[in-house]
């Protein structure tokens, strides 16, 4: 039967529990006249639909319901549109790192979709359509909002330049700035160090994920933990769901605020998780040899470069339009830019550069969603991932009922072997791709990146030359490269554009690595969440009988020493220490002196041992004291008091810590005049959002338990849970069950 489409037409009513309890697991709610969102708990939506135009639909509809307001913010963005709204502030996007919405005004107008909308399938296009369709239908019955003004509805490109914008989040989307600033004989601050910084941030965008297997469960079956660290806001909020089209898929999780499909998921039989591929830089720079300021060579032959004028419209004072125009420069290899990641790059009237991003000639991305959301096991995963190829900028991980496990690093990343480094390195290049980025001769034409013949895109590696791990124990990933995915099986070299090999781990995938071990043939569902809050320090194990050590030789430290002798070595809510550890670690936890150096034979152990002799690490910890007197916090503060959210005036207390500890949890508090904020409007920057535990237990109904701590603060800071409900029976007897039907007719 076809679905006849007619905005605006409602229907919500209650189902007898009665009636819900009759039906069997499996059974599906009738849904010939349409599509039906069941809610349950928490307001989570279970969408069933006949065909992908449909459940789209429903999606986009059920995500207006949740997050007009998020989701319509960031059209405008993608549209280039801030300025003539919002005016010429500060950039709140999470979709660039643009400084001010003039900047990504400019960056994402000259953003062009042609020649990808032939990219996603056929499915995803129904998706795409029928997700805008359903967004538009709920804005045109004009809901009460706090946003009307950019409340409109929308298009399917706008919902392709939501992805367009993930996919080149850590290129182009990560250097909007330089790449906007760019003009001839521009200059711009920034350095080798600045790069560094920028490409091992641990305090950037982050995740953790372990996906166990038979080697490591009780049941002999896969569990997968879902832990990512993102802002608690915008386009990179999480929303749980599930999708069903009856026969074809049946898929839980959450998605991205915006974006169709689920992103960390779960189907009858296997759950997929990732983290973001911080370890790979997925663009190159290319040198330009230049005859004048716009002109390059080519194997001796000048080119001119592209000039694009973008104008934007910016809203004044008095509510007028002001019209601004920008020129920007491309070349064959991509835009020129004078700033990329934290690196300064004139542009002289003998050289410049141009950035080169394979994800900007990627649409494929819901290809590959489309396709786990029917995956039945850890083969079908891998198969999407080689098929699709859409991958922009996540390490994946699987596990399903059988119990094995597989790691992929299938990104999209330049085709840039060693031997093309090797023979086309610039001088900046030599330094640069110590980082990670390599800087290529663009005045030769044999110096472009290579073709495989298992690429669907020219200029990337295909399958074969990326990294693929398959256990039966474990597979797990903190933002690191693939070389330590399993402690027990490192993987083989390969190019290095791919991730560094054979070097130091940071403390938090030394942690992440050491709690699966400890757990290894023992754990069971409760048992994984136990680790996902945990909170342990790894720092402080490492750590802090030295430093206590070193404290009891320093004066005026009160009861510094011995809160810290006492600590229970975790940041839970009521731990007393973990307050002044964080503010002593984050001072030197990004590049620690360590006495016993790093051991490619021990990698989780090793390097060890505070050099606490080093007055920089006395001088570090000094000021954490001071910082706490002068706030007034005794050292023996429980962290709760001082780590929370505020919701409608009450304080939450939060446990877990920074990042550069090494705690699974990852809040990413910021010290302000003693509180360790992490709410209060300013988001929750790069934090435990969407945890989630999906344990196979040999049945059709997979034990899941989730929780976003921004949703469900309360249940977060007690670490409580969702039951998820996967089965029709499960969701049919949930006491808080509502039904929202869209009818054709």
């Amino acid at each position: 039967m076809s679905v006849r489409w007619l905005v605006g037409r409602v229907v919500i009513m209650l189902t007898s529990l009665t009636v819900a309890l009759t039906l069997a697991a499996g059974a599906v709610v009738p849904t010939s006249s349409g599509i039906t969102v069941r809610y349950t708990e928490y307001d989570i939506p279970h969408i069933v639909a006949h065909d992908y135009r449909s459940l789209g639909y429903g999606q986009g509809y059920a995500a207006a319901r949740a997050n007009l307001c998020a989701i319509a913010d960031g059209v405008i963005t993608l549209r280039g549109e801030r300025s003539r709204y919002f005016g010429p502030g500060p950039a709140t996007t999470t979709l660039t790192r643009a400084a001010d919405n003039v900047t990504s005004d400019l960056y994402f107008k000259s953003v062009s979709l042609d020649g990808l909308l032939d990219q996603p399938s056929t499915d995803v296009r129904q998706m795409v359509r029928g997700y805008a369709a359903g967004y538009s239908a709920y804005v045109s019955e004009r809901h009460p909002t706090s946003c009307p003004e950019i409340a409109l509805p929308i298009t399917e490109q706008d919902v392709y330049r939501r992805v367009y914008a993930w996919s080149t989040l850590m290129a182009s989307g990560g250097n909007a700035d330089g790449i906007v600033a760019a003009a001839p004989g521009t200059t711009t601050n920034g350095s080798l160090d600045e790069l560094a910084k920028t490409t091992q941030d641990m305090s950037g965008p982050g995740s953790n994920a372990v996906v166990l297997g038979r080697d490591a469960t009780k049941s002999k079956r896969g569990i997968a933990v879902v832990n990512p660290h993102l802002p608690w806001h915008g386009d990179v909020a999480w929303d749980m769901l599930q999708l069903t089209i009856p026969g074809r898929l049946n898929v839980s999780g959450a998605t991205f605020t915006g974006t169709p499909f689920v992103i960390a998921g779960a189907t009858q039989n296997m759950a997929w998780s990732g983290t973001i591929a911080d370890a790979v830089v997925p663009a190159t720079l290319f040198e330009l040899k230049l005859t004048d300021p716009t002109t390059y060579l080519v194997d001796g032959k000048p080119e001119r470069m592209r000039r694009q004028d973008i104008t934007i419209q910016v809203k004044q004072p008095d509510g007028t339009l002001k019209p601004v125009t920008k020129p920007r420069y491309s070349t064959r290899y991509g835009p020129v830019v004078t700033n990329a990641y934290g690196l300064a790059l004139p542009w002289t009237s003998e050289k410049a550069y141009s950035f080169a991003d394979p994800n900007t000639r990627n649409l494929r991305f819901l290809n590959t969603m489309a396709e786990f959301a029917k995956a039945q096991n850890v083969r079908d995963f891998t198969s999407a991932l080689h098929r699709t190829q859409g991958n922009p900028i996540f390490n994946m991980m699987a596990t399903d009922a059988q119990g094995r496990t597989v790691y992929s690093g299938q990104t999209v990343i330049p085709n840039v072997p060693d031997s093309l480094v090797d023979s086309c390195s610039t001088a900046l290049g030599h330094e640069t791709f110590k980082r990670g980025l390599a800087t290529l001769d663009g005045s030769r034409g044999d110096c472009a990146w290579r073709n495989d013949k298992d690429a669907l895109q020219q200029g990337i590696f295909g399958p074969a030359n990326l990294p693929e791990l398959w256990r039966n124990d474990y597979v797990a990933n903190s933002n690191e490269s693939y070389w330590l995915t399993n402690a027990r099986a490192p993987m083989k070299r390969l190019n290095r554009i791919v991730g560094s090999f054979e070097t130091a781990r940071n403390v938090r995938t030394r942690d992440t690595l050491t709690e699966v071990h400890e757990g290894l043939g023992k754990f069971d569902l409760k048992s994984t969440q136990d680790l996902v809050f945990s909170n342990r320090v790894f720092a402080a194990e490492l750590t802090v009988d030295d430093t206590v050590a070193m404290c009891r030789t320093l004066p005026d430290m009160g009861n510094a020493c011995d809160t810290l002798a006492k600590w229970d070595r975790r940041a839970n809510v009521d731990s007393r220490g973990a307050l002044l550890f964080s503010r002593f670690w984050t001072r030197i936890g990004r590049d620690p002196d360590w006495k016993v150096p790093f051991d490619v034979k021990d990698p989780v152990r090793t390097p060890n041992t505070l050099n606490t002799a080093n007055p920089a690490v006395v001088k570090a910890f000094t000021d954490a004291v001071a910082e706490l007197k002068a706030a007034g916090i005794p050292f023996d503060a429980p962290l709760g008091e001082h780590q929370y959210v505020e919701r409608d005036g009450k304080r939450i207390p939060f446990g877990g810590s920074r990042p550069e500890t090494g705690t699974f949890n990852v809040i990413a508090s910021n010290w302000d005049n003693g509180y360790h904020g992490i709410g209060q409007g300013r988001g929750g920057t790069n934090s435990s959002g969407y945890v989630r535990v999906v344990a196979f237990n040999g049945t059709p109904c997979p034990d899941a338990r989730a929780v976003v701590s921004y949703q469900q603060p309360e249940l977060f800071s007690t670490k409580q849970w969702i039951t998820e409900r996967f089965c029709e029976r499960d969701i049919l007897a949930s006491p808080a069950l509502k039904i929202l039907r869209l009818n054709a007719s």
